[in-house]
C-alpha cells in the first residue's frame, strides 16, 4: 500500500531538494503544496487520503476540528521541537504520531541585525533609488554610541545584544524575568521596561509569545519611545498591538520599523502596513536559512522512516 505524503507551506519549493525523499522507495508518493491553503476547510479537502503530513512550523494550524477530518492521518511532523498551534492532546487520541524535528536558533538572531542595519543605514532605500537611476536619497544615522534595547535575552536575544555591543551601542535589556546576573552575564545593561522604551534608539523583540507577552508593546509603550527609534519584530506578530503599531509609523511617533511576523500570515496582499515607507518588511523569514531547511526537512525524513518501521523518533506527543 503507498504512503502518502504531503509537505504543507513550501513556499519557496526548497523540501524536495532539501532532503533524499527517495529513500522512502517506491511505495510512498510524496506531494508538495507551494501555496497557502486558507481556511480549515480547504486545508482539510486538501489533506484527504494523506497518511504523513509534514508542517513548517507554525504556517498551518492543527486544531483538533482539522484532525478528526483527517482520518487516513497517522503521522504528523512539525519543524522545530514545539508547536503550540497543534492539538497534541486531540492528535494522540486519535492515535496520530507526532514528531519534531531540529531547529536552528541563529538565523533569526542574524536576520534581526539585517533588519537593525537596514533601518538606520537606509539601505533599501538607497537600493532601491539606485535600480530606479537615483543617488543618495537619505541621510542615514550612526549606530555607535546609540542605546540599543533588548526585550528577551535568552539564547536570541543574548546574540543579537552581543552584536550591538560590537557595534559600539549601549545595550540595556528587558523582560519580565530578567535578571541582573543575566545581564552581566552577557554584558549589557538592565533597566526597567519603562526605561528601557525611553532611552533606546531602536529596540528588538526576542520573546516567546504567551498570555504575558501578548500585546506587550502597545500605545503606551509607543508613547514612550523617541520620535527617532525604531522597533524591531522577529518573534511573533501578536506581542505588538498592530493597530498600535500602524497608528505610530503613520503619525511619526517613532521612525521606523523592521517587521517579519505579523498577526495574520501570509500578510495579506492589502494590508495597510504595506504602505507605510517608514516599514522594512519581510514576510517571516527570520528563520528560513538553507541549513535549517536541510536539517528539519532531513530530521522529518529520518522520522518517516523511523515510524514505518514502528520505532518512531522525537516523538511530541506521548502520553503523560
Amino acid at each position: 500500500m503507498t504512503t502518502r505524503i504531503a509537505i504543507l507551506d513550501d513556499y519557496q519549493n526548497s523540501a524536495l531538494g532539501a532532503a533524499d525523499w527517495d529513500s522512502l522507495g517506491q511505495d510512498a508518493e510524496v506531494t508538495v503544496f507551494d501555496t497557502y491553503l486558507e481556511g480549515e476547510a480547504a486545508v482539510a479537502d486538501a489533506l484527504q487520503g494523506f497518511n504523513v503530513v509534514i508542517g513548517m512550523r507554525e504556517r498551518t494550524a492543527f486544531p483538533k476540528s482539522l484532525i478528526d477530518a483527517l482520518p487516513n492521518l497517522k503521522l504528523l511532523i512539525t519543524t522545530g521541537m514545539r508547536n503550540f498551534s497543534l492539538d497534541m492532546k486531540a492528535a494522540r487520541e486519535k492515535g496520530i504520531v507526532v514528531c519534531g524535528t531540529a531547529m536552528s536558533g541563529f538565523p533569526t538572531s542574524e536576520h534581526a541585525v539585517g533588519l537593525l542595519m537596514s533601518l538606520f543605514r537606509k539601505i533599501p532605500l538607497e537600493n532601491t533609488l539606485m535600480h530606479d537611476g537615483g543617488w543618495q536619497g537619505d541621510v542615514p544615522v550612526g549606530m555607535k554610541g546609540k542605546t540599543l534595547g533588548v526585550l528577551g535575552l535568552g539564547n536570541l536575544g543574548g546574540k543579537f545584544a552581543k552584536v550591538g555591543l560590537a557595534l559600539d551601542m549601549n545595550v540595556i535589556a528587558w523582560s519580565e524575568n530578567l535578571t541582573e546576573e543575566r545581564c552581566a552575564e552577557v554584558g549589557v545593561g538592565y533597566a526597567d521596561k519603562e526605561t528601557l522604551f525611553k532611552e533606546s534608539d531602536a529596540i528588538s523583540i526576542h520573546l516567546v509569545l504567551s498570555d504575558r507577552t501578548r500585546g506587550l508593546v502597545g500605545a503606551a509603550e509607543f508613547a514612550l519611545m523617541k520620535p527617532t527609534a525604531y522597533l524591531i519584530n522577529t518573534s511573533r506578530g501578536p506581542i505588538v498591538e498592530e493597530a498600535a503599531l500602524i497608528e505610530a509609523l503613520k503619525n511619526d511617533a517613532i521612525a521606523g520599523a523592521g517587521i517579519d511576523v505579523y498577526d495574520v500570515e501570509p500578510l495579506p496582499k492589502d494590508h495597510p502596513i504595506r504602505d507605510l515607507k517608514n516599514a522594512v518588511l519581510t514576510g517571516h523569514t527570520g528563520y528560513v536559512v538553507q541549513e535549517l531547511y536541510t536539517a528539519a526537512y532531513g530530521d522529518a525524513l529520518e522520522n518517516i522512516q523511523a515510524w514505518m518501521k514502528g520505532a518512531p523518533v522525537r516523538v511530541l506527543n506521548e502520553a503523560p
